[in-house]
């Protein structure tokens, strides 16, 4: 059946049967139908450096430990270019931050590779449930890092697509028949202390970890 509605898409009178279609027949259509959007998704870079935070200050607040950290996204061509920044103050000085991680399969992806995105979801300290944390990105918000993706798709699609992607962190089973399976809940952490530069790392599989560097 998606066969079929594929090649009418392909051929005309596609604006009428998307309207027919369920929701998430659209969202496959969109998805194997939109040639720039799976080269977009090809061309996600094995990415190294990712973001980065830092301790702006920790000290006692009611007898508490506080920490209050600068957390920062980069660009994936310019990792001295922020695209995203955001101030958060954690109770003590163990730090969780809790990501999505998409990983497109080999049928998804026109290279014939493996490709992962991520989204932050939250941070929170060590005493903290984890529904209780800050949220980094707000949910279903389109990230700016990854406006390659965003720019090949129309408004509405774009809108569908990140819905879409942001609603696997609840049923990460619900796209796995297009190729798509999230790993939700990655979650690193530390013990941040100030002097020190906190580098995200994400490795091709989507792992990602933490390194350290002294503040210049």
């Amino acid at each position: 059946m998606f066969t079929v509605a594929v090649a009418v898409l392909a051929v005309g009178g596609g604006y009428r049967l998307w309207q027919n279609l369920t929701h998430d027949q659209a969202v496959e259509a969109l998805i194997f139908e939109n040639t720039q959007l799976r080269q977009a998704i090809a061309n996600l870079t094995e990415e190294t450096q990712i973001g980065y935070a830092k301790v702006l200050r920790q000290d006692l607040q009611n007898g508490v430990l506080t920490t209050r950290l600068l957390f920062v996204e980069t660009d994936p061509k310019d990792i001295s270019r922020r695209v995203f920044e955001k101030e958060f103050e954690i109770e003590g000085d163990i730090v969780h931050f809790d990501a999505l991680i998409v990983k497109f399969s080999t049928p998804m992806v026109m290279e014939g590779q493996e490709k992962a995105l991520y989204l932050w979801r939250r941070v929170y300290g060590e005493t903290t449930r984890p529904e209780d944390g800050l949220a980094i990105h707000t949910p279903y918000s389109e990230p700016a890092r990854y406006r390659a993706i965003s720019e090949k798709l129309s408004l509405r699609q774009r809108e569908q697509f990140w819905n879409e992607i942001w609603d696997l962190a609840n049923d990460p089973h619900k796209l796995e028949s297009m190729g798509i399976k999230a790993i939700f809940g990655n979650v690193v952490y530390k013990r941040l202390r100030p002097g020190l530069i906190y580098i995200f790392k994400i490795n091709p599989a989507g792992g990602i970890s933490l390194e350290m560097i002294p503040e210049l």
